[in-house]
């Protein structure tokens, strides 16, 4: 067997002898933001411990079916969820090692320089970062290169500054979406190639399949944070991973600092010493160890400026011709990402990978099977974002009996509605007569950040702005939820990024 056929076997996959281990630091999550951290450690001399809740996600056959991915939901584990009502719900994450990478979208996109100062919107401001697009920026192409973007600089007018360039060349357009961009382009639109994050270089292992967003990776050619960051962290000999572990609570002691986490693997309890933690559980699982271990909420911001975006699938039809691009996932436009003579910031526009009739069917039960076949082998698909501004009342929770709770109410609803209706027209514009939107609720998290803000006061914030928890001098946060703001764009890179700029201070 191979290592990806056998990743238990991968160097550095540890499992105690006992009910301790002992390290000098623990991360905590194995997401974008765990795994990037520990590949820019992984030659500082520590011993640095991943732990993981969840196992590696097996590499089979099922990887590629939307029957098993869509409609027998087989890699979705996470928890249930419950809304301020005390309705439950299935969140969309996933426990594995990589985190939500494993399945995500592989749009790696920088932040906008606008993105990390105060943006007035239609119904408020989003406020500024204590850092700005130049502190990240040279981290940026590191992750970049590490995730193996490709993209095409100069096509969108919105575009920050690099120092760089792209590492690999854009993934070109296929068939519809080479017209697509054509029409586009003739309504005085500036549709650009997305930034991608796949294996696509000479020899590379990327076939340019159709189950790419939202699916596994069966050939390793995703550029996810398990395959592209935390097992060339494990070969190097200094980086270990622990999976199938949950982390319960923290422990500090008199003076504030973090001794050990007590955990569960297998049923029995671990503790973990570590001189440094490093949470990067995703924004509310961060959010929800802090508040169960009763630490860095002196603030009371811990869980609170909960961020998921606003967010609307858009399916757009032609019934007269078949859309035949098999990985579709190549075109974006920001033409209404920045305010603009009066009008607010609307958000971003980017293409989905290619809908299949499976992948409908739960949002369409009651549409008949040949109906939603024929319209998803004529559509386009696409996925509109919107930010959405922190507010108090927007946070992560724990009711009187531990369970995860989410208040959540959208905002910013208005500038969204636009977004659609621009979109909608542009797409009519442009030879598709039908379309159908969807926009997505309070399940829909992908994008979660905002639960444990960065600042320079720490009467309003929970981390300064390297990332280390106000009142404990060894606990730092490496994920989405230290994020201000959300953007309008996807957050992987920017985590990315931060936990790159964050990377020396840990250990120092």
């Amino acid at each position: 067997m191979t290592d990806d056929q056998a990743p238990h076997r991968l160097p550095g996959v540890i499992e105690p002898d006992g009910p301790e281990v002992d390290c000098d630091l623990a991360i905590i999550g194995s997401g974008m933001g765990g795994s990037t951290l520990a590949h820019a450690l992984r030659a500082s001399g520590a011993r640095i411990l991943v732990v993981e809740r969840g196992d590696f996600l097996p590499r089979e056959q099922q990887n590629w079916s939307p029957e098993a991915v869509f409609v027998q939901g087989r890699y979705r584990n996470g928890d249930q969820w419950q809304d301020a009502q005390g309705r439950p719900f299935q969140p969309g994450v996933h426990y594995y090692v990589g985190g939500n990478t494993k399945v995500y979208g592989a749009t790696l996109p920088r932040f906008r320089e606008t993105d990390f100062g105060p943006v007035a919107h239609a119904e408020g401001d989003s406020p500024g970062w204590p850092i700005d697009y130049a502190d990240l920026e040279p981290h940026y192409g590191r992750a970049e290169d590490l995730y193996r973007v490709h993209g095409a600089g100069g096509e969108d007018p919105t575009d920050p500054w690099r120092s760089t360039d792209y590492p690999h060349p854009a993934v070109e357009h296929e068939g519809a979406v080479v017209d697509l961009a054509h029409r586009l382009r003739d309504q005085g639109l500036n549709p650009f190639h997305l930034p991608t994050g796949i294996d696509l270089r000479e020899g590379g292992a990327c076939v340019r399949c159709a189950t790419c967003d939202s699916f596994p990776c069966l050939v390793g050619a995703k550029s996810d944070a398990d395959v592209r960051a935390l097992r060339p962290a494990l070969a190097g000999g200094d980086v270990r991973l622990l999976t199938r572990t949950l982390v319960g609570r923290l422990h500090a002691d008199a003076t504030g600092r973090v001794t050990h986490a007590v955990a569960t693997r297998d049923g029995r309890e671990l503790t973990i010493r570590a001189e440094r933690f490093v949470l990067a559980c995703g924004a509310v699982n961060t959010a929800v160890l802090l508040l169960r271990s009763g630490l860095a909420n002196g603030s009371g911001q811990v869980g609170r400026n909960y961020l998921v975006h606003n967010s609307t699938f858009l399916v757009a039809a032609d019934p007269a011709r078949r859309n035949r691009a098999v990985f579709q996932k190549t075109l974006g436009i920001n033409d209404w990402y920045l305010a603009k003579g009066g009008r607010p910031p609307l958000g971003n526009v980017q293409m989905l990978g290619k809908l299949q009739e499976p992948m409908v069917r739960a949002a369409s039960p009651h549409v008949p099977a040949a109906v939603r076949r024929f319209v998803t082998d004529r559509s386009l698909d696409l996925y509109l974002t919107s930010e959405d501004l922190p507010t108090q009342d927007n946070r992560v929770l724990l009711d009187a009996a531990g369970r995860i709770t989410v208040h959540w109410r959208p905002n910013n609803l208005g500038a969204h509605r636009e977004l659609v209706r621009r979109t909608t027209r542009a797409l009519r514009a442009a030879g598709y007569p039908l379309v159908f939107t969807r926009r997505m609720g309070i399940e829909t998290n992908s994008h979660q950040c905002g639960t444990a803000v960065m600042g320079t006061d720490p009467a309003t914030s929970v981390v300064d702005p390297a990332g280390r928890t106000h009142e404990h001098d060894n606990l730092w946060v490496a994920d989405a939820s230290v994020f201000c703001s959300s953007a309008a764009v996807n957050p992987a890179l920017t985590v990315a990024a931060n936990a790159f700029r964050i990377a020396k201070g840990v250990l120092a």
